[in-house]
């Protein structure tokens, strides 16, 4: 199977697929390496197809009824509190933003709907020793959250408010 081939039949399996595909699993599948498929994904990206990269794989971008961008503060071990608020309010994590001095916007794809994506998340960074991208600024970050409806988001605000995580003006 030539990489053209390839790239067809991963456009064809991400289209259908209910949940993110890793590229080990695509590797496995062709018989080829996970740099092979790193590297055909930056292919189709190069070529118009709107794919990201999550910590679960890869997916194409789902759309949402409304996004918007929220500014947080708080510290790594209250990320999953921060999480959880925002989904248990109705809405998605779809990335994490953060203004380094030196790199400028750095953003990290996300796409979290679940508490188990949650979960999964916090897991691999704990496995993995990660550091949130917060951490490279004392803690002040953007999250782009999709959401279906105005009380949504209302919700959302309000809990993280509630929880003192909100960046505000009174917040400085």
């Amino acid at each position: 199977m030539n990489s053209a081939e390839r790239q067809a039949q991963i456009q064809m399996q991400l289209s259908t697929a209910k949940k993110p595909i890793t590229a080990t699993t695509f590797a496995e599948s062709f018989g080829v390496s996970r740099q092979t498929i790193v590297g055909d994904i930056a292919l189709m990206r190069a070529h118009g197809e709107e794919l990201v990269a999550t910590p679960r794989g890869y997916m194409y971008v789902e759309d949402a009824a409304h996004e918007a961008i929220i500014v947080c503060r708080h510290t790594p071990a209250q990320a999953g509190d921060e999480m959880n608020r925002i989904v248990d309010n109705g809405g998605a994590i779809l990335d994490v933003i953060v203004d380094h001095p030196l790199y400028g916007q750095l953003r990290g794809e996300l796409q979290i709907r679940t508490h188990a994506e949650i979960n999964l998340f916090l897991g691999r960074m704990r496995k993995n020793k990660g550091k949130m991208l917060s951490e490279l600024t004392d803690g002040i970050h953007l999250h782009t959250i999709a959401y279906e409806t105005p009380a949504q988001l209302t919700a959302i605000q309000a809990s993280l408010r509630e929880a003192g995580y909100l960046y505000e003006e009174t917040s400085r």
